[in-house]
């Protein structure tokens, strides 16, 4: 007997989480949300990759001396840090004409002067400068009876080999810069997601449905396959989010270390798990003591202000993943899901120290659903705002 009531429980508490699901899955308002996050998201991504690309540059020459230049910087465009293009003009007021109509960066004349309209490009300028004293050394060597090769070795030195002592890792910036992303998705879903919990419970509250769905299932599945419905909808949303950013970042190149990014999506998606859980109990409290929506915003304030606080604590945790304040911001139940993603990603959390802060984050919310669970079942079949107090009170 008591077998077959558990599936009964069970059975009540996945159609209380379907219909959350897909209520909200046909709500407009999802939609568009959705498709305006998808449309910023590969609008940055396509603009970053293109603003990101190698510079290029238009140099004008004239006279011999200077096609001679742009000829040398077109055969080592491969070692520069940009790209030239050089056009041979005749006379000294064309390629004035073309610096001042935006034609040209630089105008080179002769052999010993440079051109520019107010404030040149600095690589640029710097690239032409090497270029030409190398050839007129290269001049005057001849001139004093070196031969042309003893001229080409004499001028062709290796430049001094620099060694940095704390060398710049490409992966950690990529994952740095996947973990701030991956911060403010986390933000927005759990502040999100939170929200439809609460507004949920309101409008049941108001307009009296709650008493019509109480009257056949108990509270405590109400609630749980309320959060779970959400939930689950709230994770198919960042999983799409996060595959179809990684397939335009991966299809314009902004990602050199993909295995990376799809580790750190799986990171993002996990810790959302344990955030939405520990946050949705806390937004069904707050609205299950009120009974408006206008009312909403009073009890969700405090909330608000611990996700904000959390989100900065996650920022930090991106800049400065090693620091005391992101190391105990990465153990609170409250923080951990904002800070502990970038800390995985950037290899600043040891395995053990994760599952320590997963445990937390576990454990806080096992003891915290029963409370929510309470507070819900004592404060939404009664009208007018409840203080936390009374709904907290055994009956």
């Amino acid at each position: 007997m008591n077998g077959a009531k558990r599936d009964s429980d069970r059975g009540i508490y996945r159609v209380v989480a379907r219909r959350e699901f897909v209520e909200r899955f046909k709500d407009r308002g999802f939609r568009i949300s959705t498709g305006i996050t998808l449309t910023i998201l590969v609008g940055f991504l396509v603009l970053s990759s293109l603003a990101g690309g190698r510079a290029r540059y238009d140099l004008v020459v004239v006279g011999e001396d200077a096609v001679e230049v742009g000829t040398q910087l077109e055969r080592g465009s491969a070692t520069l840090a940009f790209d030239v293009t050089v056009q041979e003009l005749d006379d000294e007021a064309s390629a004035e004409r073309a610096l001042r109509d935006g034609d040209a960066d630089a105008v080179l004349i002769g052999g010993d002067r440079i051109v520019v309209k107010s404030d040149g490009p600095a690589d640029l300028l710097g690239a032409v400068q090497s270029v030409s004293e190398r050839l007129r050394a290269h001049q005057v060597l001849e001139e004093a009876g070196v031969s042309p090769d003893q001229a080409d070795e004499a001028l062709d030195v290796a430049p001094l080999p620099v060694r940095a002592l704390e060398p710049i890792d490409e992966r950690r910036q990529q994952l740095a810069a996947v973990a701030f992303v991956g911060v403010l998705a986390l933000y927005g879903q759990l502040f999100a997601y939170g929200y439809w919990v609460a507004a949920g419970v309101v409008e049941e509250k108001s307009s009296r449905v709650v008493e019509v769905l109480l009257s056949a299932i108990r509270p405590s599945q109400l609630l749980r396959g309320k959060i779970l419905g959400i939930g689950l909808l709230g994770l198919c949303q960042l999983l799409l989010i996060g595959m179809i950013g990684f397939g335009t970042a991966l299809g314009v190149g902004r990602l050199d270390f993909p295995g990376g990014a799809l580790g750190a999506i799986g990171v993002v998606l996990l810790w959302f798990l344990f955030g939405y859980a520990f946050y949705a109990s806390l937004f069904a409290v707050a609205g299950s003591i009120v009974s408006r929506q206008e009312d909403l915003q009073a009890t969700m304030t405090p909330l608000s202000l611990v996700i904000i606080a959390s989100f900065f604590l996650g920022i930090q945790a991106v800049g400065n993943p090693d620091s005391t304040l992101a190391t105990v911001s990465s153990l609170m139940p409250w923080s951990a899901p904002l800070s502990m993603p970038s800390r995985i990603m950037l290899g600043q959390a040891s395995i053990w120290f994760a599952f320590l802060s997963a445990v937390i984050s576990v454990a806080a919310t096992a003891a915290l659903i029963p409370v929510a669970t309470r507070v819900y079942a004592n404060a939404v079949l009664r009208p007018g705002k409840v203080k936390l107090r009374d709904a907290l009170a055994r009956r």
